[in-house]
């Protein structure tokens, strides 16, 4: 039977880990065996630019946060050598980090993963790494907004090209004929 002390520090360390997972937008959990130290390495740094928490945390005490939250079924998935990414604001960063390594190493793989307080499978997880870019997003949205002006402006350009450089005289004597002021009509001359 474990000590007072160790029993103590077991709860702090669970409870920590399900308040983080509480705060978090997303997370992924990995089976991360096989990753060699280098690569390893890489992939830390490019999670914590991206400002990902990366650990590898025993399944147990994975398993009692993860039924503190509620994430519940996460546990079938907390066995051999498993490692947890958790994002506290970008949802889609932890999934799409990982994926680079998920197709380098054959052994390193998806095990599943949470997003906005829901439990999603390997297949959900493999979309969201899938996802483009916030960056990305933004630009396909303004571009498609802009596609209706460009083509309306392309269509005049194209009307004033073919009617030639003498339609703006026409055009504006037109304008200007029919702003004028009609002359009075003169008077029958008497006879």
């Amino acid at each position: 039977m474990p000590s007072k002390k160790i029993l103590e520090a077991k709860q702090a360390t669970v409870a920590a880990l399900a308040e983080k997972l509480r705060n978090a937008a997303s997370g992924v959990l990995v089976k991360y065996e096989g990753i060699t130290v280098e690569d390893d390495t890489k992939m830390r740094a490019a999670l914590r630019a991206a400002g990902v928490e990366y650990s590898v945390i025993k399944n147990s005490i994975t398993g009692r946060a993860c039924d503190e939250v509620g994430y519940g079924a996460m546990k079938e998935h907390l066995h051999g050598m498993t490692a947890l990414a958790i994002s506290a604001e970008d949802p889609i960063a932890p999934a799409k980090i990982l994926k680079e390594y998920v197709e380098k190493v054959e052994t390193f793989e998806f095990c599943a993963g949470f997003i906005d307080g829901a439990v999603v499978d390997v297949n959900t997880v493999k979309e969201l790494a899938d996802t483009p870019s916030k960056e990305v997003l933004v630009g396909k949205v303004l571009g498609s907004l802009q596609s209706p002006l460009y083509g309306l402006c392309f269509g005049l350009q194209a009307i004033i090209d073919k009617a030639g450089e003498g339609s703006d005289d026409v055009v504006c004597g037109t304008l200007a004929a029919a702003s004028a002021p009609e002359a009075p009509a003169e008077a029958p001359a008497e006879a």
